[in-house]
């Protein structure tokens, strides 16, 4: 029974050899070893996304699977069954997910409008707009540490000073406590 998982490729293999035809199998001689050698790919594509070389995404079949992890497997042969070019689905799909967080942070409208769209006219001034708010959030962010850490160092001195007064001013009260 066939079993599929998905693999991205850049312009080569990450060995440096040349992307194979569709229906070619690849078959990995030698020592089989996840992470360092063999043939691998991941059974969600999701897991695959994480280890794109490039944009062509590859649906695969897998033989000889030799070991699994979570989110990889690694296997002897391998061979592509149908390719796509995945840029606009990826792209898509980085609009959506910055849309699911996007009440977070006040967004530019540009950005909040590039998001929804995909407008590839307003795509550079979206990343600009992102980038100039990401820049003065951060500014924000170390003047507000800043201040926050001077209000602390006032209220330490003040702590100190008014408890040398209260000190001052017992001592000179009679009685014991």
């Amino acid at each position: 029974m066939a079993r599929y998982a998905y693999h991205f490729v850049g312009e080569t293999l990450r060995d440096g050899r040349p992307i194979p035809a569709d229906g070619e199998w690849l078959e990995h001689i030698g020592e089989v070893v996840i992470c360092e050698s063999g043939l691998h790919a991941s059974w969600h594509p999701f897991d695959a996304l994480q280890y794109a070389p490039g944009k062509t995404l590859c649906l695969v079949e897998v033989e000889d699977v030799i070991s699994e992890q979570d989110d990889k497997l690694v296997c002897r042969r391998r061979r592509i069954v149908k390719r796509i070019d995945s840029e606009v689905l990826t792209r898509e799909f980085a609009r959506w997910c910055a849309l699911q967080v996007i009440e977070l942070w006040d967004a530019p409208d540009v950005v909040r409008q590039y998001l929804t769209t995909g407008d590839k006219t307003i795509r550079d001034a979206a990343w600009d707009a992102a980038w100039a708010a990401a820049r003065a959030a951060a500014r924000d962010a170390a003047r507000d540490a800043a201040r926050a850490a001077a209000r602390d160092a006032a209220r330490a001195a003040q702590r100190d000073r008014f408890k040398k007064m209260v000190d001052a001013a017992f001592e000179n009260v009679g009685g014991g406590a």
